[in-house]
């Protein structure tokens, strides 16, 4: 595959949010709603350091709680999921975060997105979060024209094995991030040009026509 040429690694080794449990996780991706992974890595110590399990953010000082996550943004609606969140993982779970996505996206802030991150990266799990990167990624290649993020995750759930659906959302966004911007996408850069519509599309010359590196065969590998 390309992408695992271009962005090798596990889910575990890929996933840029710093965390040492699926707790943390789950408070990391939460606060990663329109903010950078960076910024939320640089919050997360201080944040976990006094509110690191669900029992102690159930409890958590509303005041405390914004003060640590204000630069993540949206910080008083954050500062209610989390502490809704925390509440109900201690209420109804017993202080233990669920696996099973139908578990997941009952707790307050948690979405499929939030959800499948969990699920793929901390339980090893089938999931795949569907952020703006994987979408516009997904529609460039042809993938799928689908804007709604559950339709463009059915999508691509259709074509990819379920023990890889985690790592190729990661690898997705990390291309996305990297290569295939918003504005300013790299297509000259891009090893998948040869066999991207939008790339054809602006006339970008394939990469592999240009360089070596990370070559390989098209043979079925599309993503």
């Amino acid at each position: 595959m390309r992408l695992a040429c271009e962005y090798p690694g596990s889910a575990v080794q890929l996933c840029a949010l710093e965390h040492s449990d699926a707790f943390q996780l789950l408070v990391a991706t939460i606060l990663s709603a329109q903010c950078t992974d960076e910024r939320v890595n640089q919050v997360t110590p201080a944040l976990f350091a006094r509110y690191g399990t669900p029992e102690a953010m159930a409890g958590a000082d509303r005041d405390t709680l914004e003060d640590l996550i204000r630069s993540t943004g949206f910080f008083k609606n954050k500062a209610s999921s989390l502490i809704g969140m925390a509440q109900r993982l201690t209420r109804e779970y017993h202080g233990e975060v669920p696996s099973a996505i139908e578990d997941l996206v009952t707790l307050p802030g948690v979405g499929r997105k939030t959800a499948n991150v969990v699920r793929s990266v901390f339980f090893g799990e089938p999931g795949l979060p569907v952020d703006t990167h994987v979408g516009r990624v997904s529609r460039r290649l042809g993938l799928t024209s689908e804007v709604d993020p559950p339709k463009v995750e059915s999508a691509l759930c259709a074509m990819i094995p379920p023990e890889e659906t985690g790592v190729f959302s990661l690898r997705m966004i990390l291309h996305g991030r990297r290569i295939c911007r918003s504005r300013s996408p790299r297509c000259v850069e891009c090893s998948l040009a040869d066999i991207c519509e939008f790339a054809e599309q602006i006339g970008a010359e394939p990469l592999s026509k240009t360089s070596g590196r990370c070559s390989v065969s098209v043979g079925g590998d599309s993503d």
